[in-house]
Formats: C-alpha cells, sequence, structure tokens
C-alpha cells in the first residue's frame, strides 16, 4: 500500500485512472470491529458520484465510497502463472473458440458472432403439435467473441449482436472475461450497467501436457476420431442432435476417448482438441457408481500422450467455480486457473 515520506497512507489514483489495475485500503463497513481497513484489488471500471466501483479477478464488482479511500495506487497488470506455460487471454481464447466451432458467424469490426442453432420441441405443447423453438448447442459456439474493437459505438453494436441473433430465434449471447492481462473489465461493467445479465462464469485453467500424460497407463481407454453411441450416451447432454455432433467433432484435430463399462455406456469418456501447441480437455465424465477411481485420470492420459504425438505441449481446459472434484482433479495434474470468463445473455423486454 502506498505510504508518503512522512509514514502516512496516500490516496495516489484518480478518475483518470478507470480502466486500471488498482489497489486500494478503505476503511471497514461500519459496526465491524474485527478489521479496521479492508483491501481491495482490481480493475477500476467507474469513478462516478464519489463511487468507486472496482471489478475482481473472478468478475465481482466492489462498490467504495470516495470518503472511505484511505490508501490507493495503480498496480501491474495480474500476473502470469509462475508454473505452467505462459499465454496471452486473447491466444486462449481464439484456441478455446476454435475448438467448439459454429455452424455459422459473422464479423462485426474484431468481434465475431457465432451460432449453431437447432430445432427442439416446445414444451407445454398439446399432444400432436409441431410448434418448435430453437436452441444453441453450448452458449460458447453461440456467443459473441468480442476481441476488440466492433468498429461502431458499443449501444449499436449490441443492437447489431441483439438483431443478429434474434434473427436465428435464439438470445443474445456476449462471452467477456476478468482476471488477466487483457481481459475486458470494462467491458463486463458497461454490459450490466445496460442490464446485461451474467449468466454463467467458470474459469479456463492452463498446465503443461507431460505431467497429464505420465498420470496413468489408461491401458483400457479406445480413442476414436468419432463420438460413436456409447460415448453419446454417457455425455451428459442427452439427445444430441446432428447440430450438436457437428459442434463436437468440430476443432483442428479431434479426439474422443472411451473406457468400457457395464453394458453399452462407457464407464468414463473425454474429448480433446489439439490445436498447435495447444490440446484442450472436455467432456470428462464418470460413471457416479465408479468416481473416485481414477477413470477421468485415465482418460485424459491417454488423450494427452495422442496430443504429445500430435505435436502439442500445452493443455487448457474450463472448469465451474463449484464444481471441487474436477478442479482437485485438475489442480493435482498441475492445472491452474488462468482467467475468469463470463456469458452475459441480453436483457429482456427490450
Amino acid at each position: 500500500m502506498e505510504i508518503s515520506s512522512a509514514g502516512r497512507l496516500v490516496v495516489r489514483i484518480t478518475t483518470a485512472d478507470v480502466g486500471k489495475r488498482v489497489s486500494v485500503r478503505r476503511l471497514g463497513d461500519p459496526g465491524v470491529t474485527e478489521q479496521k481497513f479492508t483491501d481491495t484489488v482490481g480493475v477500476l471500471t467507474s469513478w462516478d458520484d464519489g463511487v468507486l466501483v472496482i471489478t475482481q479477478r473472478d468478475g465481482e464488482r466492489v462498490r467504495i465510497e470516495e470518503s472511505s479511500l484511505v490508501a490507493g495506487k495503480v498496480v501491474p497488470a495480474a500476473p502470469a502463472r509462475r508454473r505452467g506455460p505462459a499465454a496471452s487471454y486473447e491466444e486462449l481464447a481464439r484456441v478455446a473458440a476454435r475448438g467448439w466451432r459454429p455452424l455459422e458467424s459473422e464479423r462485426l469490426g474484431e468481434w465475431e458472432l457465432r451460432a449453431a442453432a437447432e430445432d427442439v420441441p416446445s414444451e407445454g405443447r398439446q399432444p400432436g403439435a409441431v410448434a418448435r423453438r430453437r436452441a444453441g448447442f453450448t452458449r460458447r459456439a453461440n456467443s459473441v467473441l468480442p476481441l476488440g474493437d466492433p468498429g461502431v459505438s458499443l449501444d449499436d453494436a449490441l443492437s447489431t449482436v441483439r438483431r443478429w441473433y434474434g434473427g436465428r430465434g435464439l438470445p443474445a449471447y456476449l462471452q467477456a472475461a476478468t482476471g488477466a492481462e487483457g481481459t475486458q473489465e470494462l467491458l463486463c461493467a458497461e454490459l450490466e450497467r445496460r442490464g446485461w445479465v451474467r449468466e454463467v462464469s467458470a474459469e479456463l485453467w492452463t498446465g503443461w501436457l507431460a505431467p497429464v500424460a505420465d498420470r496413468a497407463e489408461g491401458a483400457g481407454v479406445v480413442l476414436s476420431r468419432e463420438a460413436d453411441a456409447g460415448w453419446l450416451a454417457r455425455y451428459q447432454r442427452k439427445g444430441v442432435t446432428e447440430v450438436a455432433l457437428r459442434v463436437l467433432g468440430s476443432g483442428e484435430s479431434v479426439w474422443f476417448a472411451s473406457i468400457p463399462g457395464a453394458g453399452d455406456v462407457p464407464a468414463a469418456i473425454g474429448r480433446c482438441v489439439v490445436d498447435g501447441r495447444w490440446a484442450g480437455f472436455a467432456a470428462v465424465e464418470v460413471d457416479p457408481a465408479l468416481r473416485r477411481q481414477g477413470l477421468a485420470g485415465e482418460v485424459m492420459a491417454a488423450l494427452a500422450r495422442r496430443a504429445l504425438d500430435e505435436g502439442a505441449s500445452a493443455a487448457w481446459l474450463q472448469v465451474e467455480t463449484d464444481n471441487a472434484g474436477a478442479r482437485a482433479l485438475y489442480a493435482g495434474l498441475g492445472f491452474g486457473a488462468h482467467h475468469t470468463y463470463h456469458h452475459f445473455r441480453e436483457p429482456e423486454g427490450r
């Protein structure tokens, strides 16, 4: 925390520092005696009418009264992971997007509008009704990837986004990230200010491939270029359509892994997309009755060895913050969080 030559805490940030990463100390909340001061680190996303808003790594926004500040300074961008592959947010965002390719896309400046829509039966219809609704297979393949300037004002860009998805019978989603150098805290704040709802948040983790490949032999793992009926039976998304199959099979080099189980349903499955130096893991699922037996590690090990054979050296995966079991597994394999990403949904009734 910034301290003057006289030994006093100093506030060295101003409204001109909006958009920068800062560290501030403020007086604790009234009535709280355990801690006199509270420290907050994140991106200063606004400073209006005597109130600062700081967006933290996980995307949460902290409102701070200017009158409560006792110290503050600009600090370097969020430090890179000390171990594991070095990568920028933009590189990882593009690699992850190629791992879940849409069926159609359109450019809006440096934004990419992405869709993979399918017809699904409408619920609550009378027997024999044929009315259907449209849905997108995964938010990742049905959201805007805004990596730069859309070439128009933000309001105009969002209007274009809503028309584009509305014309396809889909809600508009926009994916943005927080917590690393080059992420989009200011955009996230502007979306929330306009009523867009942060619907889902998760983390993208990275790690080296070699430790994953060395984890287990995985001799019983079967690898395939296609998701067969057995793999799909274990996959958590039921009723997979042709659109979903096309998205699942998209990517530079896609592999599906299965460990045979009882009957026609595998005991465990996984998916990996090899893209240059990166291998992306997804859909690692295990029969609930067989969990905590190392099957997920075996699946990932077999996929990692194949990715190594194809020249990859680093890996990425996406995990929800409340999935304690998966987080423990991936941490044990040497993975760690790189950034948090969020899917914002258009406001209703506008």
